[in-house]
């Protein structure tokens, strides 16, 4: 039997057991380091590299032809991890688990390949370009994820729209009813970790970069695969 909309976008209640501010952190984390490792190349978000398209286009050219398949490569991603999980949870099957693996196993590719390309003086070198595209994919994926299975939690690789909400409650909560605070701190609740995980995925992303280069990406590729094997058993009641 056809599954309706409505059932598709069920979720399973351990969804709710996975904190925002974790997957906040892996996303600023390995936002950081594609743009130290990468000639600016941002991997958690689209926007900042079409900034750089612009920037380079009037100047200098390093990276970007890795920028400009970023968008594709990004929407490639986000497309198949929707046909994925769409067609996981009409099995009943864990599409988190998977999804989950899929962006671990992106991470540890990308790691990968970076160490296989060290040093990286060729912006345009295919291995550095695939290494790039590679951590944009895995981002795509958590994007996604971020839109659908994960919604309830709330963005997690970009925070200006976490950021705007937080300065606006906080203004706004002193002359709430109390209805209107309960649904502000519900909302502080979430967006507060998810910015400050991301704050101190990028400073420790930064810093591990700096000590230990592409290695460093062992860190959110482990943490991913982690979740998976933790939700490996919990398929989606539909």
């Amino acid at each position: 039997m056809a599954l309706t909309s409505q059932a598709l976008q069920a979720k399973p209640a351990a969804v709710a057991d996975i904190p925002s501010w974790l997957l906040s952190f892996a996303a600023g984390y390995v936002d950081v380091v594609g743009f130290a490792a990468l000639f600016g190349l941002f991997t958690a978000h689209v926007t900042g590299n079409f900034i750089m398209i612009g920037v380079q286009l009037i100047g200098a050219s390093e990276g970007l032809l890795t920028k400009l398949l970023a968008l594709p490569t990004f929407v490639v991603a986000v497309g198949c991890a929707r046909l994925l999980e769409t067609a996981l949870r009409r099995r009943g099957l864990p599409a988190i688990a998977v999804l989950f693996f899929l962006e671990g196993a992106l991470l540890a590719a990308f790691m990968a390949t970076g160490l296989v390309a060290v040093p990286l003086t060729d912006p345009s070198a295919p291995l550095v370009v695939i290494c790039g595209l590679l951590g944009v994919a895995a981002m795509g994926i958590q994007n996604a994820m971020s839109r659908t299975l994960l919604a309830d939690a709330g963005p997690t690789t970009i925070m200006t729209g976490n950021t705007t909400q937080i300065v606006i409650d906080a203004v706004d909560l002193p002359g709430a009813t109390p209805e209107a605070r309960a649904a502000i701190r519900r909302r502080l609740g979430k967006m507060l970790p998810a910015v400050i995980g991301f704050a101190s995925g990028a400073i420790i992303g930064a810093f591990a970069f700096k000590l230990v280069s592409f290695w460093s990406l062992a860190l959110p590729a482990v943490l991913l695969l982690s979740l998976s094997l933790q939700h490996r058993r919990e398929p989606h009641s539909l």
